[in-house]
């Protein structure tokens, strides 16, 4: 099957102090290093996405915070597209770009759980693609509601349920270099 790797959003943003700033980044983005070098070795092809945040805030620092992290920094071969919206999918050429390579199955990793993972997963049911999305190569923040802290493990885990089998299969990194 035609599978390609798709890291969502994996920008300096989220691993720098702020209202962006997730629970655990680091280790998310050294698994979706993992996978990365995996799908380059493999000669599969990878698409990174990038999120175009406004930068309220962060206005000096805002080419730098919309850059990809390091550990995956696109090669020149790969595709990047840029969006505005939680799902990847929307506004974008990332359906046409899936389409032209002949693509059935998507490897999802990134960030934010709750946000554009969740959403660019739900959109792919819409447009008939298999999706695995890698759990521990995801991350999030704490959210509030009601007042209350909802701590960023249990946003995660909520959201990886609620997809698991329904909408994607979830697995994390190791399983996944296991069964490819």
């Amino acid at each position: 099957m035609n599978t390609v790797l798709i890291l969502i959003d994996i920008q300096n943003i989220y691993f720098t102090e702020g209202k962006y700033k997730l629970r655990g980044p680091e280790n998310a983005a050294q698994n979706a290093a993992k996978l990365l070098r995996y799908f380059r070795d493999k000669m599969l092809p990878v698409i990174h996405i990038k999120h175009l945040f406004d930068g309220a805030g962060y206005l000096e620092e805002l080419e730098y915070l919309r850059d990809f992290h390091s550990l995956v920094t696109p090669e020149t071969d790969e595709i990047i597209i840029e969006k505005q919206y939680p799902s990847a999918f929307l506004g974008t050429e990332l359906d046409k770009q899936l389409k032209s390579l002949g693509i059935q199955r998507l490897v999802i990793a990134g960030m934010m759980t709750h946000m554009c993972i969740d959403t660019t997963i739900r959109a792919s049911q819409d447009y008939g693609y298999e999706v695995i999305v890698i759990d521990d190569a995801c991350a999030t923040k704490d959210l509030s509601y009601h007042k209350d802290i909802i701590p960023a493990e249990i946003v995660h885990n909520t959201y990886m349920a609620s997809i698991n089998g329904v909408f994607a299969k979830v697995i994390d990194t190791d399983e996944f270099l296991l069964i490819t």
